[in-house]
This record gives C-alpha cells, sequence and structure tokens, in this order.
C-alpha cells in the first residue's frame, strides 16, 4: 500500500522508492502554502471577466513582525528619554554668555591759565593744534584689518565699524551734542547695559557709573550753541582678541568745537573777535563685543576717561560739558570736595589746560 508522502499508484518503476525520490525537494508543504503571497484563484472564480489568474495574499508574522516593532520601539524612547535626561541633568552644561558689565566713567575738566581766546571759528582753528584735524566722521580712520586668532576679517572690520558709528553719533550728532536727541547713542549699546544708560541721563551722577558725559558728549542747550558743524577730529582705533568670545576695540579720540553763546548769530562771529571760542574734548573708549553683538551691531561700553577744557575746576560735569566761552576766566574755585568716607562718589578731579592747547594770538 502507498505511503502517506507516496504517489496513488505507488512509485514507478525504474525509480528509487520511499522517502528517497529527487523530487522530494520541491514538495511544498502545507506551512510553506500558506505563506505564499500569491494564491491561484479557483476554476469558477477564474469564470469571470476580465478575471486575473492570481490574487495577493496579505500575510503578516504577528509572532516575529510584532516582537520586533515592539523592541524597536522600545529602543527609540529610551533613546530619546536619555538624550533629554542628558541635558537636563548632565554636570557640563556649555558656558553661559558672559555678563554684562557696567560703564566705568571718568570726567576730568580742564581749567584754562588765563581768559579764553576767541575770534571766528576759520580763523581760530587756523591758529589751533587742530588745524590739520580732519572734519567730522572722516578724523574716525579705521586701522589695517587683520584676522586675529579668534575672529575672522570681517569680525574684525565689524566691530571697527561699530565703534566708528559710536563714536560717530556720540560725539558729533548736532542734536545729541545739544541734548535733544539720545536714541542714536542707546541703539548702539547691548540691551544689558540700557537701565544704567538710562539712569545715567535721567539721574546723571559723579560717581564713576552714572554721569551721562561718560556714555556721550552733551552741551547745555540754554548756554551754549554750535558755531561750525564741522567739528575737527583725529585719533587711532585699536582692537584686541580678548579670547575665544570676546573681541575689544580701544578708541582714542581728540575733538575740537567751535562754540558760541546762545542767542548770538552765526554769522556775527565773522569779523567780530571774542564771540566764538574753541572747546577740545580728549575721549577714550574701552568697548567689547561678543558674538551677538557683532551680529547685532551694538557694543558694549567698559571704560569711558574724558578730559574736557577750557571749563572751571567747579563745574558739575556729569549732566553735561560745560564751557567757558570767549573772554571768560576759570577764576580760582577749587575742584567740588570729595569725601574719602562716601563711597558712592567718585573723587573730584581737575587739570590744567596748557596754554600751548589754546589757539595763538
Amino acid at each position: 500500500m502507498a505511503g502517506r508522502g507516496d504517489p496513488p499508484e505507488g512509485t514507478p518503476e525504474g525509480l528509487p522508492g520511499g522517502d528517497e525520490d529527487e523530487y522530494r525537494s520541491v514538495v511544498f508543504d502545507e506551512s510553506f502554502i500558506r505563506a505564499a503571497r500569491l494564491q491561484e484563484f479557483s476554476a469558477q472564480e477564474r469564470m469571470g471577466e476580465h478575471a486575473r489568474a492570481v490574487r495577493s495574499r496579505r500575510v503578516m508574522s504577528l509572532r516575529g513582525g510584532s516582537k520586533q516593532a515592539l523592541m524597536l520601539v522600545l529602543i527609540i524612547a529610551l533613546a530619546f528619554g536619555t538624550a533629554i535626561y542628558m541635558g537636563v541633568r548632565h554636570p557640563y552644561q556649555p558656558p553661559s554668555a558672559q555678563p554684562v558689565q557696567q560703564l566705568r566713567s571718568t570726567v576730568i575738566p580742564l581749567a584754562p591759565e588765563g581768559t579764553v581766546p576767541g575770534g571766528d571759528p576759520v580763523t581760530l582753528y587756523a591758529h589751533s593744534p587742530a588745524a590739520k584735524f580732519p572734519k567730522g566722521s572722516a578724523g574716525i580712520t579705521l586701522p589695517g584689518v587683520r584676522r586675529t586668532r579668534n575672529f575672522t576679517d570681517a569680525q574684525v572690520m565689524n566691530a571697527l565699524m561699530i565703534a566708528k558709528d559710536y563714536l560717530t553719533v556720540s560725539s558729533l550728532d548736532p542734536d545729541v551734542l545739544i541734548g535733544s536727541e539720545v536714541r542714536p547713542v542707546r541703539m548702539l549699546l547691548d540691551p544689558g547695559q540700557a537701565p544704567q544708560f538710562d539712569r545715567s541721563l535721567e539721574f546723571p551722577a559723579n560717581d564713576g557709573r552714572h554721569a551721562a558725559t561718560g556714555w556721550l558728549v552733551r552741551f547745555d542747550p540754554t548756554k551754549v550753541a554750535l558755531a561750525d558743524t564741522d567739528v575737527r577730529v583725529r585719533g587711532t582705533l585699536r582692537v584686541v582678541d580678548a579670547g575665544p568670545d570676546d573681541l575689544e576695540v580701544m578708541s582714542d579720540h581728540t575733538l575740537t568745537y567751535a562754540l558760541r553763546p546762545v542767542g548770538q548769530s552765526p554769522d556775527a562771529t565773522a569779523g567780530r573777535a571774542g564771540r566764538a571760542s574753541l572747546f577740545t574734548v580728549r575721549r577714550e573708549l574701552h568697548f567689547r563685543f561678543d558674538r551677538d553683538d557683532l551680529r547685532l551691531h551694538r557694543a558694549e561700553l567698559l571704560f569711558s576717561h574724558v578730559q574736557a577744557g577750557p571749563m572751571a575746576c567747579s563745574a558739575d560735569v556729569s549732566t553735561e560739558l560745560r564751557p567757558l566761552l570767549a573772554g571768560q576766566r576759570a577764576g580760582t574755585e577749587s575742584p567740588a570736595s570729595t569725601d574719602p568716607y562716601e563711597s558712592s562718589r567718585a573723587a573730584a578731579l581737575c587739570g590744567t589746560l596748557s596754554a600751548s592747547a589754546q589757539p595763538s594770538p
């Protein structure tokens, strides 16, 4: 009798019998048939119009596939959770941005030894040390630009341009000089210094931190006017690489202004000696730029050292500079008193304006 795997008629003659026939390897078992992706239609199904010979079978291995998918989801969730934990709790966080420093400033009046010379602006300039100074922002020249260890040529140039812009608006803008505008200066400062700047303009004090004249050049508009808007300027800018994230610029400029008393017509100064006079300001500023400052075109002003004259030693220079005009003298007043026990006020300082710094007769 034929075995379970043999044909009903038995094994053909001349061929090996039993379990060793050569077609055994190509016989498809039941599991193989169930796993097939294509299944032949039945004879009745193939009789239909436009019927295909085979159809696809959706096969899904629920056992192995579901386990692998579950493991993949668990691995992704574990990796995501670990990343969040390390970001929140890892002890080695990247260093935070360096805090913005407050400005420290010194303003020193320079008292003349005699009477302040007067005349028309052209003649005064021609007979003064500022005779060959460039006019306006042309006197704020940039040094040769080269990359530093941590900053590119473009970043160094950007720092120099921001410093020049600050010097221009805070020293040369007529509206800033007469005290009617401060916004152009404020816009160039790091926002972290805005509260100190605002307090210095609203409540100026001679405490080394809140003198308005530490931030900008300004005059009392009720007493002083510009006799010539072309301020004479000469000075230098120097770049220092202060580390991976800080670039510094030091500026040192001498500015000479032609001033007249308020109420006098600018045309009246010509041919009338004694009505216009020169006023000189030397500003040494120290700027710092981090990478955000360079990108956003702003600066931190760290130090401001100002010497200005002719002024009286007793003048309060925290609010504005108070020039002595043509024909005036400094008098014998001493500088404002200094209390070494009062830590909220800076020491009162005063110098003498050299005669060589004044226009010659």
